[in-house]
């Protein structure tokens, strides 16, 4: 059985089928080319310090500025996502991170181009993960959501999983220009085939004259000061702002900490971030899973929220014995999987921030939590850079470093275990379940 997507005229496969989980499929490939896009500068970190002779403070404003307008972008985009199709905001995303990655690849580009590039791939990567969760939430029921939101998480993973050999050989046998300039063919590809294939899902909201024509989206909507002020939403953005955190340190750092502190090569690093990003997207796989497994028996366990807050604290336990163990076999497995258990946090956010929010005003409220949680992108990068220049050596540095990581994961996962409860506040705001679905497990 069909139907007609709102806002498009288009006939549409029903929710949750074959089609819905072939445009979740699409939007892996979207954010694995993000992330590979945003690995680039960290893989290519030591070569680019050493042409351009930067400090490590200065490398990490560089990567700080892919952080500048990423934000205000994820903001003010979702905000159109009530104007304009997110199959169009997709594909104008991914044709702007191709624009922004291929001048690298002209010899003359020196460090002012590296910074105004990285601005631009920011700007045009910021809505990314709002507008793309917004997407596919179109297509699932709200009890189906965990899974497909934990499967274009896992192209975060992916992206680096791919991009960390992928992009080291090219570094290694075409120099680190050439690096930029594959993550910019990777994403005219993507925009070529989403151009052919992206399509709304059934369950979208009406946008634009569409909307205006159906009166709404047909359901109620609150008001948005009352969500953001609402515990889930509060503890969901702190939550996940650490989680964004040690991702973005891992991007920025660690393969320079690898290398300066570990002593590896470009190879061993390059392979040792990979690897653990692989285990990232089991663990973001996993958890989805779990969860969809979970709402379909009807939850029990945990309140949804209270899980995730807990990772969050297991995590920090990790990050501190991969700061302070020195032997070797039981630092490195910190970083595949027991690590990455923050990521799950992003993740659990955005299901949690659907269910407190109707349908037509869930793209804004997941831009503004995004907005919220990047920021970890851009103070990160910056906080950690100049934790280590500032210590007596690098390796007193990075322990320093981690430790503080380790430090906000701890406080931001105990405030989402009390206080991140998606169910209540859906109640309290008077939020109803989509159609036919059971309670969500955000756990």
């Amino acid at each position: 059985m069909t139907a007609t997507t709102r806002g498009t005229g288009h006939t549409a496969a029903p929710a949750g089928g074959r089609t819905a989980w072939a445009t979740t499929w699409l939007l892996l490939g979207f954010m694995l080319v993000n992330f590979a896009d945003k690995a680039v500068l960290g893989l290519a970190g030591p070569e680019i310090m050493r042409e351009f002779g930067l400090t490590r403070q200065e490398f990490g404003a560089a990567q700080a500025a892919f952080f500048g307008l990423f934000s205000l972008s994820a903001l003010s985009v979702s905000f159109l996502t009530r104007r304009v199709r997110t199959s169009v905001l997709l594909l104008v995303m991914g044709l702007l991170w191709a624009a922004a990655q291929l001048p690298m690849l002209w010899g003359a580009a020196g460090f002012g181009t590296l910074i105004a590039t990285r601005v631009l791939l920011g700007l045009a990567e910021g809505p990314s993960a709002p507008v793309s969760v917004h997407h596919v939430h179109g297509w699932f029921e709200q009890r189906d959501r965990t899974l497909p939101t934990a499967v274009l998480m896992v192209g975060a993973a992916a992206g680096v999983a791919v991009a960390a050999p992928t992009l080291g050989a090219v570094i290694s046998h075409f120099g680190w220009r050439w690096a930029f300039g594959a993550a910019g063919l990777a994403g005219l590809l993507w925009a070529a085939v989403w151009r052919v294939r992206g399509t709304e899902g059934p369950l979208a909201p009406p946008v634009g004259r569409d909307a205006r024509a159906a009166g709404g989206s047909g359901a109620a909507e609150v008001p948005l000061r009352a969500v953001f002020l609402s515990g889930t939403f509060v503890t969901a953005a702190l939550g996940a702002f650490g989680g964004y955190w040690v991702m973005s340190a891992k991007l920025t750092w660690l393969p320079d900490y690898l290398r300066t502190v570990e002593g590896w090569n470009l190879d061993q690093a390059s392979a040792a971030v990979g690897g653990g990003a692989v285990a990232n997207g089991v663990v973001l796989l996993t958890h989805g899973l779990l969860a969809r497994r979970r709402a379909r028996r009807g939850g029990g366990g945990l309140p949804a929220g209270a899980g995730a807050g807990l990772l969050l604290v297991a995590s920090a336990g990790a990050v501190t014995v991969f700061a302070t163990v020195d032997t070797p076999w039981i630092k490195i497995p910190m970083m595949f999987g027991p690590m990455a258990l923050a990521l799950v946090m992003i993740t659990a956010a955005q299901t949690a921030i659907a269910r407190i929010t109707p349908p037509a005003q869930r793209g804004i409220v997941l831009g503004a939590l995004v907005a919220i949680f990047a920021l970890g992108g851009i103070v990160s990068p910056l906080v950690l850079g100049r934790i280590v220049d500032s210590a007596a050596t690098a390796t007193a540095g990075y322990e320093n470093g981690w430790l503080c990581t380790a430090a906000l994961l701890l406080v931001t996962g105990l405030l989402a275990a009390l206080f991140m409860r998606p169910e209540r506040d859906a109640r309290r705001l008077g939020v109803p379940e989509s159609p036919g679905a059971a309670a969500p497990v955000v756990h």
